[in-house]
């Protein structure tokens, strides 16, 4: 009896790890970039051992101290630690992003590859709910969202997450529509495989290069609405320490102090420029007519 070869070629199910070392290898700036943003990383997971002071603690002896051997990036208008603050900050904003990004690209692909797939009136159904939310700026909706459930963790993430959904559907089903008609696929089909078992086992893995580019440029793009939210006073509530806050609360003070603002701003331009950066040499990796 003939056995039916129903597993994608090689050629096409490279993983993120190997991509990853094809980064490091071509593109230095790339493996700059990741340097980067796995220390920030680390920073933001270990800042309570890092941290010099509690970033809640209040001071006001020593508000709108300059740099200092005790404050380093030195305090703010109550006399709180900014380099503490930033710390924490950082974690809020990495949570936040990291997790509706991760959230947006599951249930994003999951719909655009059942567009894809199945087609009709699911396509037409599925798609034209995404134009719909496309066709809203992606900071306004954001905005209503928060705005009418309330400025909390969860909330913020189910933001963020309704915003980018629709672009990773739409990166998810044009592959898709192509894939379907390989010979794989039609080879798992003639062995009854269930359409369950082709999207999930077939055809997910072979769009997952370009999704996992995209989703790295789109977490910079996340941390950003994050700190946009915080600082028009719709991000996490305070006294939690958020960048986009931090911001914010340094406008009052930006001629006597502006430091209070800079550094946290810094900061998440560090975040974005890292994720930015990874996700060109990704991009560089992945995609055959980069290749060497």
């Amino acid at each position: 009896m003939t056995t039916v070869d129903t597993t994608p070629p090689a050629s096409e199910t490279r993983s993120t790890a190997a991509s990853l070392l094809r980064l490091a290898r071509k593109n230095k700036l790339s493996t700059f970039g990741l340097v980067m943003f796995v220390l920030i990383l680390l920073a933001a997971v270990f800042a309570p051992l890092i941290a010099p002071h509690d970033p809640l603690a209040q001071n006001i002896v020593d508000r709108l101290q300059d740099r200092s051997a005790e404050y380093p990036l030195g305090t703010d208008k109550f006399g709180r630690d900014t380099f503490s603050r930033i710390l924490y900050g950082l974690r809020v904003s990495l949570l936040i992003g990291l997790t509706s990004t991760a959230l947006a690209m599951v249930l994003g692909c999951a719909l655009g590859i059942i567009a894809g797939y199945r087609g009709g009136w699911i396509d037409t159904v599925i798609m034209r709910c995404m134009d719909m939310l496309l066709a809203f700026p992606t900071l306004i909706t954001g905005l209503f969202i928060v705005a009418v459930l309330g400025a909390n963790f969860i909330n913020i993430v189910l933001a963020i997450t309704v915003t980018i959904l629709p672009k990773f559907a739409r990166v998810a089903r044009a592959p898709t529509i192509a894939l379907k008609e390989r010979e794989f696929v039609e080879a798992a089909r003639a062995l009854g495989y269930s359409d369950t078992r082709i999207m999930s086992i077939h055809i997910a893995p072979n769009i997952m290069g370009e999704v996992v580019v995209l989703a790295s440029l789109w977490a910079a793009y996340a941390i950003r609405i994050e700190a946009y939210l915080s600082f028009i006073g719709l991000g996490v509530a305070p006294p939690t320490p958020t960048l986009g806050t931090m911001i914010r609360d340094g406008f009052n003070n930006i001629l006597d102090a502006p430091y209070v603002s800079i550094y946290p701003g810094f900061a998440v331009l560090l975040v974005v420029l890292s994720l930015n950066l990874v996700g060109d040499g990704l991009r560089d990796a992945i995609d055959p007519k980069l290749r060497d």
